[in-house]
């Protein structure tokens, strides 16, 4: 066994220099509404400054309420269903009552008037088709 501890470290970058990178990648959020007459949407989430960000409830009600009701209101869709996943925003009791306002018993969602079901893929057509 040897004693000798080497001094000199050799490696091909200097160590003095380094180069930050973002710990994750920058990501997006759209969301869009699928029906028989055509796409509502997409409608991209960001801050005031433009800036991608996550949904909050917050958020949701905000783009349901500037966002996808006016456009709701350039169709005829007074017999519209309005179907949505389970998500933490799309579930808040303030996102259901907006929502029950807007479809009454046409809410398919948890805790809507009718329950979604879970593990149901076949019930989300965005996730596979667009």
């Amino acid at each position: 066994m040897s004693s000798f501890i080497p001094d000199t470290l050799i490696c091909e970058a200097n160590p003095q220099v380094y180069v930050e990178t973002p710990l994750h990648p920058e990501k997006l959020t759209v969301w869009c509404a699928l029906w028989a007459g055509g796409i509502i949407g997409p409608y991209f989430f960001k801050n005031n400054e433009g800036h991608n960000v996550t949904v909050n409830g917050d958020r949701y009600r905000v783009m349901i309420t500037n966002f996808f009701i006016p456009e709701l209101n350039n169709y005829d869709v007074q017999d519209l269903w309005f179907q949505q996943d389970g998500a933490t925003c799309h579930t808040a009791r303030a996102t259901i009552d907006l929502l029950k306002d807007t479809f009454g018993d046409r809410l398919i969602s948890r805790f809507g008037p009718v329950n979604w079901p879970p593990r149901s893929c076949d019930l989300t057509p965005l996730d596979y088709f667009l």
